[in-house]
């Protein structure tokens, strides 16, 4: 359940009742109106509503610029009945205001930011190079690459050209770290980097792109459903944060067919991470309220699609001639 704190205008208060009573709100309540003219309203809504609730609300809202509307949560209330937290679990969608919210603080390169992907990269290079599994997970845990990818797939869905470039910037930012930081270990190291760990990154097969979309269709439900992100954020470093790490590696000692290798594995696990993602947004229902937005998202959504799906299946395409070639490099 979510609470609605809504300040509009006092001449819309009847269409604030109608929305109440078109997304069923259990409790409405409305508060005497300032000396501005705004009244102030709070309605307690169910999840599964919130997100008509928030749209019902835009439509007017537009025309009110000083109108406002918070979403508060709700840890429990009383009375529940059972059949409502049956309906509550099974219909529960975070409401795309929220999500957003959370999208637009991952895509902030910021010095913490920063900070995470270094030190998940050079944990991770060492614990490629030792061989070391639990290093590697621990790299993984602290790698904030979930939300920037996401958000980019959020973006497109929605048809948000700025959430889009932010998101694409922080990315970059965080990929460019996590390749060029360990070129440095690759070159000034004299080991010879041929370690199980290390070698799994540059052995491609056919169930990586499973693997790859599996892991962006987990993290987008993680997302909308609002359950916790970290072990979902762990499946997506399982497939970003090592084989960035192993291509640095590889570019910087030289090994070129490895890094090749690895490069096409990185690339696999990026397109199919955002086409997966995106694909789960738009079956989630995720989209804008107003036309001119869906108009503008449903542009993105094709463009995108178009071209993640033409670099997926260019790319299973490449591997599937090349599969020895690239099976036989890491032997």
């Amino acid at each position: 359940m979510k609470y609605i704190d809504i300040v509009i205008s006092e001449h819309s208060r009847e269409e604030v009742a109608k929305i109440a009573e078109n997304v069923d709100a259990k409790d409405v309540r409305f508060f005497s109106p300032d000396q501005d003219g705004m009244q102030r309203s709070r309605m307690l809504v169910a999840d599964d509503k919130l997100q008509k609730a928030m749209d019902s609300f835009s439509h007017i809202i537009g025309a009110q610029p000083e109108a406002k509307i918070v979403v508060m949560e709700i840890d429990a209330y009383l009375p529940k009945s059972l059949e409502e937290n049956k309906k509550e679990k099974s219909k529960a969608t975070e409401a795309r205001e929220i999500i957003y919210a959370d999208m637009a603080k991952n895509t902030y390169i910021n010095s913490n930011y920063l900070a995470l992907v270094i030190l998940s990269t050079i944990v991770a290079s060492i614990g490629l190079i030792e061989n070391n599994v639990a290093v590697i997970i621990g790299a993984m845990v602290i790698a904030p690459l979930l939300g920037p990818n996401i958000a980019l797939s959020f973006a497109a869905v929605t048809g948000d050209a700025k959430l889009m470039f932010s998101a694409v910037k922080t990315v970059l930012a965080g990929l460019s770290i996590a390749i060029v930081l360990p070129v440095f270990i690759g070159y000034f190291s004299a080991l010879p980097f041929d370690t199980p760990e290390l070698l799994s990154r540059t052995d491609i097969k056919l169930d990586l792109f499973v693997l790859a979309l599996a892991s962006g269709a987990a993290a987008a439900l993680s997302v909308t459903t609002g359950l916790s992100s970290t072990l979902v954020g762990v499946m997506v470093a399982v497939a970003l944060l090592p084989p960035a790490a192993t291509l640095g590696i590889m570019l910087g000692s030289g090994n070129w067919a490895l890094a090749h290798s690895t490069a096409i594995m990185l690339l696999v696990n990026i397109v199919s991470i955002n086409l997966a993602s995106k694909i789960v947004f738009f079956i989630q229902g995720i989209k804008p309220a107003l036309w001119p937005e869906k108009e503008q998202a449903r542009k993105f959504m094709i463009f995108y699609g178009i071209v993640w799906i033409t670099l997926l299946v260019t790319l299973f395409i490449y591997v599937y001639l090349n599969l020895d070639l690239l099976g036989s490099a890491s032997s």
